[in-house]
């Protein structure tokens, strides 16, 4: 029995030896498999990186907390101090199966560029734009960020709205990649702005809002929203400049301005009180009402809800039949159901961005973006 208790845990110190090792040489790969990846893997992930990083080297949070303001500095020492006492063994460990699926999926992406769906359209990184069938298919293409809209993916919705409005399909299709149609702003658009920045981000992003929304007015074809999951702020309020929106019985309809300090766009000021009634209109803009499919529906925001478990093939069936029609005729009359308004919609959009200029640089604004992300980072 003596020899035993010693045998043990000499069994148990070598073992504990060997997977540290083991560790630390998949931690040290992971950090050179992260250098050879092409793609951005998005802030929330390299924040997540970040923090293990920093636990499996110096281990727990030992800086000070920094001001509320500096966004970046913020954001990194909110991400190392929400892993607590976790071991820098086991912090290597995530580290290195973090890269993994980081790497994973690269690979798989790849493959599935070399061999390219049909009809697909070059030059798009947040999105994958198609044409088949006489539809012009726009994919929100950010699966994991619940295809938040950043700077660049506001750029190449334009570029793709253009390219659809010229080409040779009858009808236009936006839909969401993954479980989300689209999450919304992407609130990172606002946190790597250094104070006497702010003026300038605020007129850019202004400008790149009403040019976007402007598409969506302009656009000469039907267009319609394939809301495939849940919906949220600068996607949701153009739903009512679509001509028709087709909604999965789990998608949900939520526009946080107030919640954000900010104030309504995409002309939905003017289209949800006219869509929905007042009522409804100020229950979604003003307090922040999430909708169900169900309920969006029944207050003309949503066209009709399928579920979810046949919605792509009941959709896409319906669509397909819809763009045999005559191209010309639908076009023709999209334009004559569009342009008693057009003038009023680009005047609304005009004053809905001038607004948000304004909300966009108020200290009211700057709170609460900063209350989001203190929250955030607590889940």
């Amino acid at each position: 029995r003596p020899t035993q208790a010693v045998c043990v845990p000499a069994i148990h110190l070598h073992m504990t030896a060997a997977t540290m090792q083991v560790s630390q040489k998949d931690f040290q790969k992971a950090q050179e498999q992260l250098k050879l990846l092409k793609k951005d893997p998005g802030n929330e992930t390299k924040l997540k990186l970040y923090g293990l990083f920093k636990q499996a080297t110096e281990g727990p949070c030992n800086a000070p907390k920094p001001g509320m303001l500096d966004f970046v500095k913020k954001a990194k020492w909110d991400a190392w101090n929400s892993l607590g006492n976790l071991s820098q063994d086991d912090a290597r460990q995530k580290y290195a199966d973090l890269v993994s699926s980081l790497v994973s999926a690269e690979s798989a992406s790849q493959k599935e560029e070399a061999s390219p769906e049909e009809g697909r359209h070059d030059g798009y990184e947040t999105l994958i734009v198609t044409t088949k069938n006489n539809i012009t298919k726009i994919m929100f293409n950010r699966p994991d960020r619940k295809n938040a809209i950043n700077h660049q993916m506001y750029r190449e919705i334009i570029k793709a709205l253009e390219e659809a409005g010229k080409n040779d399909s009858t009808i236009a299709v936006i839909t969401g990649n993954g479980d989300y149609y689209s999450s919304g702003n992407d609130l990172n658009n606002f946190t790597n702005v250094q104070p006497g920045e702010m003026e300038k981000m605020a007129k850019d992003g202004a400008v790149l809002l009403k040019e976007f929304v402007g598409h969506f007015i302009d656009f000469p074809k039907p267009l319609i929203a394939v809301v495939n999951g849940p919906a949220i702020g600068i996607c949701v309020t153009v739903l009512g400049l679509c001509d028709l929106v087709y909604a999965s019985d789990r998608a949900t309809f939520h526009s946080p301005f107030s919640q954000l300090g900010q104030s309504p766009e995409g002309c939905s000021s003017y289209l949800f009180p006219k869509i929905m009634g007042l009522a409804k209109a100020n229950e979604m803009l003003l307090f922040n009402k999430k909708l169900t499919a169900a309920e969006a529906c029944a207050q003309g925001l949503v066209t009709e809800v399928f579920p979810d478990s046949s919605f792509q093939k009941e959709v896409w069936a319906r669509l397909e039949a819809y763009a045999s029609l005559p191209k010309n005729s639908l076009a023709v009359s999209k334009q004559l159901l569009r342009s008693l308004e057009k003038e009023k919609l680009h005047a609304v959009n005009s004053r809905e961005c001038e607004v948000l200029t304004e909300r966009w640089l108020s200290d009211e604004c700057v709170n609460a973006i900063v209350s989001f992300f203190q929250k955030k980072s607590k889940l």
